[in-house]
């Protein structure tokens, strides 16, 4: 049996102490719950895999460690083996190559929430509201700007999506929208 999204959050609260690293959990989830359906799948299940993705990142933010502990602590509580396989899946370094919808979703997701979220709190508004695809485009010609971000993780997750990287912004900022005010970013609005 699937772990419920209040175990889930519960779990994320007990490892993650970080406000910043809680938030990026939640905007994932806005996402990857955002593609499930579009995709016409289990918006509950992939959203446990997208909230949990970092839960582990905090204790052990190494590539020896990050997210392999994590998994063995789901393991532990018994939360079925595709969160898992999800999980180790965002990590191009895990190993374990990308297969299903949920897999190429929450890879894709990972990065561009992150760098929308950066997109939106440079804003005068600081709000996800007012951002367009076109600005997070622009945003990623600039080397210094989210400088840890990734861009060929954001172009490679658009492509494992069949989507253009604007597609894939534009999906990733309006589902975030739809959780503006759980993710403080609706800024001035």
């Amino acid at each position: 049996m699937t772990p419920s999204r209040d175990e889930a959050w519960a779990l994320l609260a007990e490892w993650t102490q970080s406000e910043s690293l809680r938030k990026h959990a939640l905007a994932v989830e806005a996402a990857v719950r955002g593609y499930a359906r579009t995709f016409g799948e289990n918006e509950d299940e992939w959203g446990l895999a997208a909230l949990l993705h970092d839960f582990d990142y905090e204790r052990y933010p190494t590539a020896d460690d990050h997210p392999f502990r994590g998994c063995d602590e789901l393991r532990r509580r018994g939360y079925p083996e595709w969160v898992m396989r999800a999980i180790l899946s965002h990590a191009n370094y895990s190993g374990v190559p990308r297969e299903s919808r949920l897999e190429k979703a929450l890879f894709a997701c990972d990065e561009m929430a992150g760098f929308v979220t950066a997109a939106a709190l440079v804003r005068p508004s600081k709000s996800v509201l007012d951002l367009e695809a076109p600005s997070v485009i622009k945003r990623m010609k600039d080397k210094a700007f989210a400088r840890a971000v990734s861009r060929d993780d954001l172009r490679t997750g658009a492509e494992g999506l069949g989507l253009s990287l604007e597609e894939h912004a534009s999906n990733v900022i309006q589902f975030m929208r739809e959780r503006a005010d759980v993710l403080e970013l609706r800024g001035t609005f």
